[in-house]
């Protein structure tokens, strides 16, 4: 009976092992360490660049319209993002999107209506599914994670938030010391300066895309794809355009949608109004790169810090409350009492102002995707193609109106909505908290 029992066990046992289900899961890290550093380097050029826009492509207001136009088609394609990401996947989407930030800075090096407009319309499309990417992306290896370690999920999530936030906080502060080392060599303004600097940003972009081809693919999503394919284009269409619409009809959406608007509204404050008319006419181009960096450094110490802090709803409402305060101190100072200034005054105080806004921008970035992510555990894609389809139509409306409004009635208009943020947010947290 022994031997037979033991030929039994013999028989049963494999002569050889699936090593595959034998792995130890894998440590999704890794994964936001190559995430965040690829963002990094292809940010850190185009938003140097797009700081300069308004000042180096000033006439005929090129940079204002150009951008304008790239937030208009950056709404309108965000409608569809959410399809192609899940027809590409998640990986190859945000690989693909890095091209039209590519072709974005090639063409200014010869910035003309014919370059600037076409390649904008472009560039709307590719960001609006590397953004969709990135979020569905990084809310998959968090879950992912956070079920191979047995860790709360809701902390993973704004771990995994705060430091690729962190990181892509820290291209403003690196694209612009960039910035300030080219320009400050020789004439300011220079066009050779100029060019060289989209020069080494090209470099940077290029790095960047051959280092988001080295990102493991997410099993569930390949899957997901494959069976969507048989699905026909024109079906998959209208279930995009029902998936748009429905989020609308979520309490939860409608809450979170006018937080949206305000980061990006915030977001083209700094990047139009605050460039041009409070660091430009004191510290000059060059000297708006420093500014800029300053608002980099800031925008991503918060983002990692508010990243760590974050343990659930109550923790994000704490955090968002903080960030707005923040900002609506900067616009009621500008609103008040602020006036240009020289000597060692004139360059300290937009340095803070820099330093405060960013410190607000960090924490709507993190906590803006780790209360979606936490929301809607069960349309990641549509909730993200939300985020940016609100948030490029605010900023898109901050770019055509730029030129034609001045500085004393933009910035009432955003003190009010900084503290309308704070109370979007506590409904928010008290809608909700039971929840979660």
């Amino acid at each position: 009976m022994a031997i037979a029992s033991m030929d039994t066990r013999d028989e049963e046992t494999p002569l050889v092992v699936d090593i595959s289900e034998s792995e130890t899961p894998k440590n999704r890290t890794r994964d936001v360490h190559v995430l965040s550093c690829a963002f990094l380097l292809v940010f850190l050029a185009y938003g140097a660049a797009q700081n300069l826009e308004t000042t180096v492509n000033a006439e005929g207001n090129l940079g204002t319209v150009s951008l304008g136009i790239l937030y208009v088609s950056f709404a309108f394609f965000s409608l569809f993002a959410s399809l192609v990401v899940r027809l590409l996947g998640s990986k190859n989407a945000v690989v693909l999107g890095t091209t039209g930030y590519w072709l974005y800075i090639a063409a200014n090096l010869k910035p003309t209506w014919y370059t600037m407009v076409p390649v904008s319309v472009y560039l709307g499309f590719t960001a609006s599914i590397i953004w969709v990417g990135e979020g569905t992306y990084l809310t998959s290896i968090a879950r992912s994670h956070a079920r191979d370690t047995n860790l709360h999920e809701g902390t993973v999530i704004g771990s995994f938030n705060g430091e690729f936030w962190a990181m892509f906080a820290l291209h403003q502060f690196v694209g612009n010391l960039i910035t300030l080392a080219v320009l400050q060599v020789g004439e300011e303004g220079s066009t050779s300066n100029t060019t060289l600097l989209f020069i080494v940003f090209l470099c940077s972009m290029t790095l960047g895309t051959i280092l988001m081809c080295f990102l493991r693919k997410i099993d569930e999503k390949e899957e997901k794809v494959s069976a969507d394919s048989s699905v026909s284009f024109c079906s998959a269409v209208v279930s995009r355009l029902k998936s748009v619409i429905t989020p609308l009809l979520d309490i939860r959406m409608l809450l979170i949608v006018p937080l949206i608007a305000y980061s990006g509204l915030q977001q083209a404050f700094v990047w139009a109004d605050y460039t041009k008319d409070v660091v430009n006419p004191i510290l000059g181009e060059a000297g708006l790169g420093g500014a800029m960096a300053v608002y980099g450094a800031f925008d991503a110490i918060c983002s990692l810090a508010a990243g760590r802090l974050t343990s659930g709803l109550k923790s994000i409402t704490f955090i968002v409350c903080g960030g707005a305060f923040f900002q609506a101190l900067i616009f009621l100072w500008l609103l008040l009492k602020y006036s240009a200034t020289s000597g060692v005054l004139g360059v300290v105080y937009p340095l803070l102002m820099a330093a405060l806004l960013g410190i607000g921008d960090g924490v709507l970035n993190t906590q803006l995707s780790a209360l979606l992510a936490l929301l809607f555990k069960h349309d990641t894609e549509g909730a993200f193609a939300q985020l940016k389809l609100w948030q490029s139509s605010a900023i898109a409306v901050v770019f055509f109106l730029s030129p034609a409004v001045t500085l004393q009635t933009m910035v009432p208009s955003m003190f009010v909505r900084s503290w309308r943020t704070l109370l979007y947010n506590k409904l928010i947290s008290c809608r909700f908290s039971r929840c979660l």
